[in-house]
């Protein structure tokens, strides 16, 4: 695979949630078997607001040449997908999300391996 096509898979995902979490945020959050009171709607879109900017940073990134530049989105993003892991298995495994809980972790697992390939094994590929 492609760093660049792995951005995109990164941008189409982060920003169909996003739209979900901005524009339905009760709805998500209830797919994922979470309360959906004004503060946990609240919440929902912030970070709708956070994978909007993934989302943009990922599909305008997705050809940028310079190799610090990569390597410096790379591992923001291998970081930030690590960390998503740990929070998703945190929130899924004691049950605060439903069984829906662990396609965020799938979801994190899949683009942070993507990113540690690029970071780790061919860190030069563009």
């Amino acid at each position: 695979m492609k760093l660049s096509t792995l951005m995109v898979i990164n941008a189409v995902v982060g920003l169909a949630y996003a739209l979900g979490l901005l524009l339905m945020p009760a709805t998500l959050l209830s797919l994922h078997g979470m309360t959906s009171g004004s503060s946990e709607k609240l919440m929902a879109q912030f970070f709708g607001v956070a994978l909007v900017a993934i989302g943009l940073l990922t599909w305008f990134a997705r050809n940028v040449t310079d190799a610090d530049t990569r390597r410096a989105i790379i591992l923001a993003l291998l970081v930030s997908n690590a960390i998503g892991v740990i929070v998703s298995v945190l929130g899924t495994l004691p049950g605060v999300m439903n069984a829906l809980g662990w396609s965020a972790v799938a979801l994190y697992l899949l683009l942070g391996f993507g990113y540690a390939y690029f970071q780790f094994v061919k860190p030069s590929a563009p």
